[in-house]
């Protein structure tokens, strides 16, 4: 309790003073005082008929007390302006390549909007959990099994296979997965395993279609350069390929068997009483990428190097 008045009053002043402050009897305040000195085990006031005096014990309690409330006002004022204000250190968590071209950029513009906060940004494709790692706020392919957590569709990402006009022209052009097998197949892994694509068999069904490699490369740039110059069929983000494909330089196969797009979504631990900061990150990742066709680069400048270059 804040008791808020001077010890060098009457008694009956002093016991006045407190109960007033905080609606309480005069009773009531003094045996709140007694219940505070049996249960730090020290007489922190000493009362007579005439005064209340302060103890050493009870300046010092009183003194030290005053600076631990100053402290929490002040906490509490700054978690208050937080709520309103966006401010302070953000950690967000994203999937590699769509962190690289889709959320990069859009982080940077939040920066600009909002000049009172920092960001710590991880990009990495292995699951995470939010409150043991500190993740203020991850974005995640696929589907979310965690039901603690809130989760906000963004939208959607495809995968296919192409294949340069030219490659196609000497190997032919694939009509079904299980054909796959006897094509020279471009994989972009991290992982120095036998690959796999993800694709639909004939019942419709999600299939994982084993595919000889002819190369394998941990950079997506990597296979659709070889992609483009013939070496032989990638599996990729329909990003990835839109400016290729658009271009000429590549074509979709394969299509009726394409996996419907994977769920893109913004996931938080928290739904009531979020932090300033954290509320508008996410309003910023809605109204920025919930219009936004995942099937193509991004307009605001992520354009990949190998566009760049193939331009």
């Amino acid at each position: 309790m804040r008791w808020g008045c001077s010890f060098r009053r009457s008694t009956a002043e002093a016991w006045s003073a407190a109960a007033r402050k905080h609606g309480l009897s005069l009773s009531s305040v003094s045996r709140h005082l007694t219940a505070l000195e049996e249960r730090i085990g020290t007489r922190l006031v000493v009362r007579t008929t005439r005064m209340l005096a302060l103890t050493e014990a009870g300046r010092a309690y009183y003194e030290r007390s005053k600076r631990l409330l100053a402290e929490i006002d002040e906490l509490e004022a700054g978690l208050t302006a937080d709520a309103t204000t966006p401010m302070g250190r953000l950690v967000i968590y994203g999937p590699t390549l769509f962190g690289r071209v889709f959320m990069l950029p859009l982080l940077a513009r939040f920066l600009i909007q909002y000049p009172k906060v920092s960001l710590d940004v991880t990009l990495l494709d292995r699951p995470i959990n939010l409150v043991e790692e500190g993740v203020d706020v991850a974005v995640r392919i696929g589907s979310i099994e965690d039901s603690s957590l809130i989760v906000r569709k963004l939208g959607a990402l495809r995968w296919v296979v192409a294949a340069s006009p030219e490659y196609v022209a000497t190997h032919g052009e694939p009509r079904h997965p299980s054909e796959l097998s006897g094509h020279h197949c471009l994989v972009y892994s991290q992982l120095s395993i036998s690959a796999e694509w993800q694709m639909l068999d004939d019942n419709g069904r999600p299939a994982h279609v084993q595919v000889p490699v002819r190369m394998r490369s941990n950079t997506l740039d990597g296979v659709i350069a070889a992609a483009i110059e013939g070496a032989g069929l990638v599996y990729a983000p329909a990003w990835s390929v839109a400016h290729h494909v658009s271009a000429g330089r590549l074509k979709i196969v394969l299509s009726d068997f394409e996996l419907p797009g994977r769920d893109i979504n913004l996931i938080f631990t928290h739904n009531r009483l979020l932090a300033g900061k954290v509320r508008a990150l996410i309003d910023f990742f809605v109204e920025n990428l919930s219009d936004v066709n995942f099937d193509t680069v991004p307009p605001y400048g992520a354009v990949s190097q190998l566009d760049a270059a193939s331009a």
